[in-house]
């Protein structure tokens, strides 16, 4: 009864999903485009076997590599099926994985469109990334003994509150799940008191994933070309975040110092232009070429070259931490060897957040004047931060493996072992 009503809901809500595309497809075009599989309906046929890994946006599409890879490597006669639910995920996909896979939307969770998402693709079995849980596409998966896997799972204890709220509609849908593999004990307990029943302990996937050669070496080509100037990034910051970095920007006195700000989502980026550009500062956008010797802030808006970026910066403030928003992952730069900044809101990535710090890898700060202050400080102190580089690279390499843990319990979990 609960889905029943959940579904009636999600009908009566499709003017606004339909209202909210189109606010989106204002700023990004692309969300326009492939309408149809937002409700099941796909052009092409699949080439035969598939195994269905969905990757809602642009960090589970490039955390998913690593386990995309081995399962292309146990399962070679499947090709993947990767859906997500945004133009930029996709374009992530496209950009990490090429022809390697077949890419699509997974559509809307009403029950036709799940039905008819079954219908034409019939995986052998699926694989969800992180925490996305659909009611009514976990019961048809059930109902057509499909194997759906959630991988890489996490689940804050606000989020567990949330979903606690609606226990008559979460937990069919977490007791759907033939098995989950969760980074952290907490995860597996939060997880499992919300109705899933198979759960273990993996580790975070997103250590197993190695930064691009290709954009390390152009990190370096950058790195080169401004010599010994100083550099600061902050990485992916959020919406009300720019205002903040600029603030802890006028406390650092270090000369010559460059500020390489490169917001979390590309449909502000005009808009950070326009912030910068008021402030006065001497700004020069990626797209537009490379900074000056004049220039004060370099604007990253470019898509899939945050591993670039790191391999420039001395060291990187990580978004979404300064605002209550949970903060964004740091894995990717201490894979890179960046020592790392933080701000009080972490609660996206706690146990990662806080194991970093505990290694030397990262530092805390609590406000714009504390992140002004310790960037000043590290920026003159070349020892410490050769310290924070060492540490980083031992704490990522010290988290490896979950991509083998979790084939191992695919494999078990499916029944496929072997085949």
């Amino acid at each position: 009864m609960a889905r029943w009503f959940y579904s009636l809901l999600l009908y009566l809500l499709t003017p606004l999903i339909w209202l909210r595309l189109l606010w989106r497809g204002r700023k990004q075009p692309e969300y326009l485009r492939h309408l149809g599989e937002r409700y099941g309906f796909y052009r092409s046929l699949p080439p035969g076997k598939l195994i269905w890994v969905h990757a809602v946006s642009v960090g589970e599409t490039r955390a998913a590599q690593p386990l995309i890879e081995a399962l292309q490597a146990r399962w070679p006669e499947h090709c993947i099926l990767l859906t997500g639910m945004t133009p930029t995920g996709r374009e992530a996909g496209r950009q990490v994985y090429g022809a390697g896979v077949i890419q699509a939307y997974l559509p809307y969770d009403y029950p036709g469109a799940v039905v008819r998402f079954f219908k034409h693709f019939s995986p052998a079995f699926g694989v969800l990334m992180e925490t996305e849980i659909w009611p009514n596409l976990l019961a048809e998966a059930k109902r057509r003994d499909i194997p759906v896997l959630l991988m890489n799972a996490r689940l804050s204890a606000r989020s567990a509150r949330g979903y606690g709220r609606l226990a008559a509609l979460v937990r069919p849908a977490f007791g759907a799940l033939t098995g989950v593999a969760a980074q952290t004990p907490e995860d597996a307990a939060r997880i499992a008191q919300l109705g899933a029943s198979c759960v273990e302990v993996c580790g975070n996937l997103k250590f197993d994933v190695a930064p691009s050669v290709e954009k390390m070496a152009l990190g370096s080509e950058w790195r080169a070309m401004l010599g010994e100037r100083p550099v600061w990034l902050a990485a992916s910051t959020r919406e009300g975040e720019e205002v903040l970095v600029l603030e802890a920007w006028r406390q650092v006195k270090v000369a010559n110092a460059l500020l390489v700000l490169v917001p979390r989502h590309p449909q502000r980026f005009d808009e950070v232009a326009g912030l910068l550009a008021g402030q006065g500062l001497a700004v020069v956008r990626r797209s537009q070429g490379l900074p000056a010797a004049a220039t004060e802030v370099w604007l990253g808006d470019s898509m899939g070259e945050m591993a670039a970026y790191f391999a420039l910066a001395d060291l990187a403030f990580i978004g979404g931490s300064l605002l209550p928003l949970g903060g964004q992952n740091l894995i990717e730069a201490a894979a890179c060897g960046c020592p790392v900044l933080v701000g009080p809101h972490t609660f996206n990535f706690l146990q990662a957040t806080e194991d970093s710090i505990a290694a030397g890898a990262a530092c805390r700060v609590a406000d714009p004047l504390e992140l002004g202050q310790v960037v000043d400080a590290l920026l003159r102190d070349a020892a410490r931060r050769t310290e924070m580089q060492r540490a980083s690279l031992a704490f990522a390499q010290a988290h490896q493996g979950a991509a083998q843990r979790m084939l191992a319990l695919i494999a078990r979990w499916t029944g496929r072992a072997g085949r």
